[in-house]
């Protein structure tokens, strides 16, 4: 008996040294199995931020690729406050002047994504409280000489190819809801409303809860007879919904639309998540191309976590998820930095490879690595 009593009392004290709240105990006795831990996250982001700046860009000035690698910059500014990440921004911001294009013009790739840089420069603005930050973002959007939302209500979002794509509900109505945040002017919300439901209407899957890349995919299917719902499609509108979400005021109007879907696709990611904490290249085969990928698990990664964090997603149910896959990305990321397994840039679901490795890939990492920081706390 006196034995016994001695290991209750050398397991109780463990347990207390280990964490003094089932909570802690939760991310401190578990966690540090896997990196979960605030630290180790941190750590990780560092090696990837420090791994692209030691590459330079060949995507300079205002580019979709550039701007979704430094929204994960802001983003990880915003949850550690570590001024390195926002320095970078600004240091981009400065070198275009706060344009969303660059100087003397040249088409468009699309009327939604130039609008990712405004994300950035709105970050900016919040730390430095400079409004002249904005101003370019804010004299484009009333230019009766280009295209927006004043001078071409149903086109402005539209790709080259006259399609919606998907990709554009991540680069523009996140930074209209910004805009919102800013002025508090509705036009802002209104213009956001209906890009995004526009889009939504003609892209989205009810019976899957998710969107297809563009309506060219609707009617195609796999060789298994399954849907072609690209994951990194549904990333960029997964992720487009978060941060819609993360600034446009719960008491809006238009919020609790917003909600409702970000909470179905959270539900329909959440049930096709693999075993190994990735989400394959097309979420309704996962037959069809195999191997894990990164970019869309980063977006699935950053958007649960995010609803974790705000109590808008159940802890018990999506936190397996988030940490599996949060276990998962960091397992793709090398000694040096170097993020793989990321799908090169496409119109739908296709082969990966290990030495795949994209910008705008470390900038979706960083987006999970923000949120995941702050589940870890």
């Amino acid at each position: 008996m006196r034995n016994t009593k001695y290991w209750i009392s050398i397991l109780t004290a463990a347990l207390l040294t280990c964490s003094t709240s089932i909570a802690t105990e939760w991310t401190q006795c578990l966690g540090a199995a896997n990196g979960f831990e605030k630290e180790t996250i941190k750590a990780v982001a560092d090696r990837v931020h420090n791994f692209q700046k030691s590459q330079g860009t060949r995507f300079k000035n205002q580019h979709w690729v550039r701007g979704t690698y430094y929204a994960g910059l802001m983003a990880v500014y915003e949850s550690t406050a570590d001024t390195a990440y926002l320095n970078d921004c600004m240091e981009w911001g400065k070198q275009v002047a706060w344009r969303i294009k660059e100087q003397g013009g040249g088409p468009y790739e699309s009327g939604a994504y130039p609008l990712i840089c405004a994300q950035i420069w709105y970050g900016c603005y919040q730390s430095e409280k400079d409004e002249q930050m904005m101003q370019p973002t804010l004299a484009f959007l009333e230019n009766p000489d280009v295209q927006n939302p004043l001078s071409a209500p149903k086109e402005w979002y539209l790709e080259n190819s006259g399609h919606h794509f998907v990709d554009g509900l991540f680069t523009a109505p996140p930074a209209l809801a910004m805009l919102y945040q800013m002025t508090g002017e509705e036009k802002y919300v209104n213009w956001m409303d209906a890009c995004f439901w526009d889009v939504h209407e003609e892209i989205f899957d009810h019976d899957a809860g998710l969107f297809y890349r563009d309506a060219r995919n609707i009617s195609r299917v796999t060789r298994n007879g399954k849907k072609i719902l690209w994951s990194r499609g549904n990333g960029w509108a997964f992720g487009g919904l978060t941060r819609i979400l993360k600034h446009l005021p719960a008491d809006h109007g238009s919020y609790a639309r917003y909600q409702a879907l970000y909470i179905q696709m959270a539900e329909s990611l959440a049930a096709r998540q693999q075993t190994d904490g990735f989400w394959r290249s097309n979420l309704d085969d996962p037959e069809q191309y195999r191997m894990r990928e990164s970019s869309g698990t980063g977006f699935f990664i950053y958007g649960i976590a995010w609803g974790i964090n705000n109590g808008i997603l159940d802890h018990e149910r999506f936190l397996p998820v988030a940490k599996n896959g949060w276990a998962a990305l960091a397992s793709v990321v090398n000694e040096e930095g170097r993020i793989g397994w990321s799908q090169p840039p496409g119109g739908g679901p296709g082969n990966v490879e290990e030495t795949d490795s994209t910008r705008y890939g470390a900038g979706i990492f960083l987006l999970a690595a923000s949120e995941v920081f702050l589940l870890a706390q």
